[in-house]
């Protein structure tokens, strides 16, 4: 008859086994990391950029959040032709600050996108409306949500960073703000998560079901967008930015995954708790 201890070493060493090929798959994205691009840096607009960029931003009930996001905007310089917020009918003060802004800084618009179709999901159906709004007159859509926090500069190195990389699109990957033990040890759990399955930010995918984005800073090339008739291939999706990304890079456009850590600060969830829940939307990849 088979000892306990016997029979505990043969499970350990079933488990090491199972371990062992996911190592390597770890290991191998992470070894890519001496190769990928350097974080992006602030940079001063040059005339080139003159109102290349419109921004817009989606918000539903974002007042307690925004407020770094809209000083961060105004800071922007030339590049920024206008700065869209799509606001979908949010009762708790946003359209105020909004309007206050607008009162300071003529490029803020606020609109109200039009009521949700059963086949939409709500953020990208206010992104897909702030679009059809935008200037056509503006070469780039920057797409951002309201927990970011711009750095000044951050507009302009982006546009000089995707025209260096040929890119048509470019999202970044922020720096984090965690204020409590529990999300700082949560947060960079599950972003591993992401590492794992995917590259360092920085490392170009080598096929469109490997390409990684993310929304809170998405800024597209016009004409590629519209290519894709906007947000359309991604409405059903909770990861519109991945899905949208990945319909862009398989018509053919270049995507980058670029570090914006110098550039863009992102405070996401308000705890451990709520951090848990909201990464959930993560699995729709």
């Amino acid at each position: 008859m088979v000892n306990t201890f016997e029979l505990l070493s043969g499970i350990s060493l079933f488990i090491l086994l199972i371990q062992v090929p996911f190592v390597f798959i770890l290991l191998s994205r992470l070894l890519k990391g001496p190769l990928r691009q350097p974080p992006i840096q602030p940079q001063n607009p040059t005339p080139e950029l003159l109102g290349t960029v419109s921004v817009v931003v989606p918000t539903l009930n974002e007042v307690e959040r925004i407020s770094p996001l809209l000083t961060g905007l105004s800071k922007q310089s030339y590049e920024v032709r206008e700065i869209i917020v799509v606001d979908s009918n949010s009762q708790d003060g946003t359209r105020d600050l909004v309007e206050e802004r607008i009162d300071k800084d003529p490029r803020f618009r606020l609109m109200t996108d039009e009521p949700l179709p059963a086949d939409w999901v709500g953020r990208p159906w206010a992104l897909h409306n702030g679009f059809l709004h935008t200037s056509t007159k503006s070469e780039w859509f920057l797409g951002m949500d309201a927990d970011t926090q711009p750095h000044p500069g951050l507009v302009a190195g982006l546009i000089k960073a995707a025209s260096a990389g040929n890119y048509d699109l470019v999202s970044l990957s922020p720096r984090f703000i965690l204020k409590y033990p529990g999300e700082s040890l949560l947060q960079p759990a599950l972003l591993m998560t992401l590492l794992y399955r995917f590259n360092p930010a920085g490392v170009n995918a080598q096929s469109s079901e490997r390409v990684m984005a993310n929304g809170q800073c998405f800024l597209c090339r016009r004409s590629a967008l519209e290519s894709v008739n906007g947000y359309t291939s991604a409405k059903g999706s909770f990861c519109d930015d991945v899905t949208l990304a990945r319909q862009i890079a398989a018509t053919g456009f270049k995507v980058g995954f670029l570090d914006g850590a110098k550039v863009l600060k992102v405070r996401m969830y308000e705890g451990a708790a709520e951090t848990r829940d909201e990464w959930g939307r993560s699995l729709d990849l």
